[in-house]
């Protein structure tokens, strides 16, 4: 590949990694923070406020783009052998899943387990079946990883079609996880099969910058008429959740935030966005602390009583803090909060050519 090439694919850097990419998990993440910390907030002061608007128009295509990008490289693993795809994608997000678990629960720890050790254990069990908080989307990210290499054999666009029809048919099951998994394996799989089409994409807004902003335009006015206009119908609170219409705005809200990051990155702008994508699973896996301390402070200080602007303080510092810990702990020992350990590795490490999910 000649250097002009590479750099347009990574944005300039020197280490493989896709810098649209990166800025587009930078905004996934930055989006999910908001809705905790937005709806939190909320709760707390009784009201709602301009960031309550924003976090419905993002709920369309918050999660699915998310799952997609987690599937974009799959395809560079999924044929190896059990042994080393198990350590890149499964042991790996399993490791962070249990270490969060036993620390948001400690610091939960009479809220889980009623104050009684017995009780505490009895979470944590239970937890291993029932994903816990927020931490559902890194043990999804192990079930959609295993699944997938268990089905790669069925042809790619009969297995798409059969996750879509999972997403379109109203589940409940009242399993957590299961009805997350319907609901979410479609993107998943989209990311996955479709990967060679996504990075097109990516590279077709940057050579067409002006029909980009044109479909993003109508793409955001499409997207918030239906994520705030109410359906009417028991169970589907807005237009955006009738059934089919959430799988496609979930796909075309997905394609639209690769758009805008494709845009966006190599910018001064996207810079910040980037370095979250970069070490987003910092943020998802420590923004809860500063979050719930950052609202306490605030309802209980009376700091300000706008709802909107608590909620993007809030969201601010739920971000930022995160980033400030892995740095700080970044050549510690207590590194192995946001890195595995390399004995915890049942493969050798070795370079990834591009970012993993």
């Amino acid at each position: 590949m000649r250097q002009a090439e590479t750099q347009k694919l990574t944005g300039g850097a020197d280490d493989g990694r896709v810098a649209w990419v990166d800025t587009a998990k930078g905004i996934c993440i930055v989006f999910v923070v908001m809705m905790h910390a937005t709806l939190g907030v909320g709760e707390a002061m009784g009201g709602e406020g301009f960031m309550h608007w924003v976090v419905a128009f993002a709920k369309p295509f918050r999660m699915p783009d998310f799952f997609l990008i987690s599937g974009l490289f799959l395809a560079r693993v999924i044929d190896r052998d059990w042994r080393t795809y198990g350590d890149r994608r499964v042991v790996h997000f399993a490791y962070f899943y249990l270490l969060w678990l036993v620390i948001q629960s400690a610091l939960k720890f009479n809220q889980v387990g009623g104050g009684t050790a017995a009780g505490f254990l009895e979470h944590l069990a239970f937890s291993l079946v029932e994903p816990f908080s927020t931490l559902w989307f890194v043990y999804l990210l192990a079930v959609f990883s295993v699944v997938t290499k268990l089905l790669r054999g069925v042809r790619p666009g009969l297995l798409l079609a059969a996750a879509a029809v999972l997403e379109i048919l109203p589940i409940e099951t009242g399993w957590f996880l299961l009805d997350e998994f319907c609901g979410r394996w479609v993107y998943f799989l989209a990311g996955y099969i479709l990967a060679p089409k996504i990075f097109a994409l990516a590279d077709w807004a940057t050579d067409n910058v002006q029909r980009a902003l044109a479909g993003l335009v109508l793409w955001a006015v499409v997207n918030g008429f239906l994520a705030l206009s109410p359906s009417g119908l028991t169970g589907y609170p807005t237009l955006a959740t009738l059934p089919f219409a959430s799988l496609a705005l979930g796909v075309i809200g997905a394609m639209a935030i690769v758009t805008i990051a494709a845009l966006l990155a190599g910018t001064r702008a996207a810079a910040p966005l980037t370095y979250a994508g970069r070490h987003s699973i910092a943020i998802y896996l420590a923004f809860f602390l500063p979050m719930a301390a950052t609202r306490a402070v605030i309802v209980r200080f009376g700091v300000t009583d706008d709802v909107g602007l608590a909620s993007l303080l809030v969201t601010a510092v739920a971000v930022v803090t995160p980033l400030l810990l892995e740095r700080l702990v970044r050549h510690t020992p207590a590194a192995f909060l946001f890195r595995r350990p390399a004995a915890l590795h049942i493969t050798a490490r070795k370079a990834m050519a591009v970012q993993a999910a």
